[in-house]
């Protein structure tokens, strides 16, 4: 007699989904990870939503919340060279020619602890095998939590499992907003005073004051800007680099980070599925194609881990 099979547990593209939960004195905080990237699904504090989402089976649109390693942004042509040899990485940014976001993209993390239920943190983790354009082994960790006010804290760590040391960068990739204010309407701070110029396929080239409609330090209403530029040189307030959105009514967040994440890429779009503008604001270690010019580039030793801190903190006041 045969035995009809059990049809196996549906999994979404992204992956298992974990959820992390805190009751705060500014309401309840929650947050949802996928194993895919690592990426942050969702993440809201008093049923307000803090960053944008997508749907469960959807590939992350424009990267939207996923780590990082062990390079954010992009490798000219996935090309760079290591001890004298060329190396040549997969070319993940076809309309630009380019090496992009790293190596994990397309990866599942995996929980380093069994999830508990109602847990206020959770670390992922997932490992990069030598592979033809980067012959390292390297294991890459996130830790998301909930701290008592409410904010969201993200650890990054990397380690270097294998036998040579091994170049790297980090970032995120986060897409933030207010609720259901239109990002149109945010007013955008950024505390960095140097805005990296770039090539047409933004890669950088150099660097200037940031001044006009390129500087953030005193605020600009986003409205129907477009922009995909990483900045420097960047103001240190309580040992965090702090950058602000703003709604009208007051309400604000911020994305702060640790001194170590010495850049941040600010990416405005019309291109995000179902939102008329989208604001990413991503924390880096090294600005894009560090792997060429060294701006930025760390060495990890073996046995050696790297580890910083960036997070998401929503505010009421002025």
């Amino acid at each position: 007699m045969s035995v009809p099979a059990t049809a196996p547990a549906v999994i979404p593209a992204t992956g298992t989904q974990y959820g992390i939960v805190r009751e705060t004195p500014a309401g309840r905080a929650e947050a949802r990870i996928a194993a895919l990237a690592g990426a942050l699904r969702s993440y809201a504090v008093a049923g307000t939503d803090y960053v944008e989402t997508y749907p469960d089976n959807s590939l992350p649109p424009s990267a939207c919340g996923i780590l990082l390693a062990p390079w954010p942004n992009r490798v000219a042509g996935g090309q760079w060279t290591l001890h004298g040899e060329p190396q040549q990485l997969d070319i993940t940014e076809p309309s630009r020619g380019n090496a992009s976001h790293g190596l994990l993209r397309n990866t599942g993390y995996q929980p380093v602890d069994a999830p508990a239920g109602q847990d206020s943190s959770i670390t992922l983790s997932a490992e990069i095998f030598p592979q033809h354009g980067y012959p390292f082994h390297l294991v890459h960790e996130g830790t998301y939590s909930l701290d008592d006010d409410g904010g969201l804290r993200v650890r990054q760590g990397l380690t270097n499992v294998g036998e040579d040391p091994a170049p790297f960068a980090l970032g995120a990739h986060p897409f933030l907003r207010i609720g259901s204010v239109p990002v149109e309407d945010l007013t955008l701070t950024l505390s960095a005073e140097t805005r990296l110029t770039a090539n047409e396929n933004l890669i950088p080239e150099g660097s200037e004051p940031a001044a006009g409609n390129y500087d953030f330090r005193a605020g600009l209403r986003i409205g129907d800007r477009a922009l995909d530029s990483a900045y420097t040189g960047l103001d240190l307030t309580d040992g965090e680099h702090r950058h602000r959105l703003a709604a009208p009514d007051g309400r604000n967040v911020t994305l702060w980070s640790a001194p170590e994440f010495g850049y941040v890429h600010v990416f405005l779009t019309d291109k995000f599925p179902g939102r008329s503008r989208a604001v990413a604001l991503e924390p880096m270690t090294a600005p894009a194609n560090a792997f060429n010019s060294g701006v930025g580039l760390r060495w990890l030793e073996p046995g050696n881990t790297f580890a910083a801190e960036w997070g998401i903190r929503p505010g009421q006041g002025g």
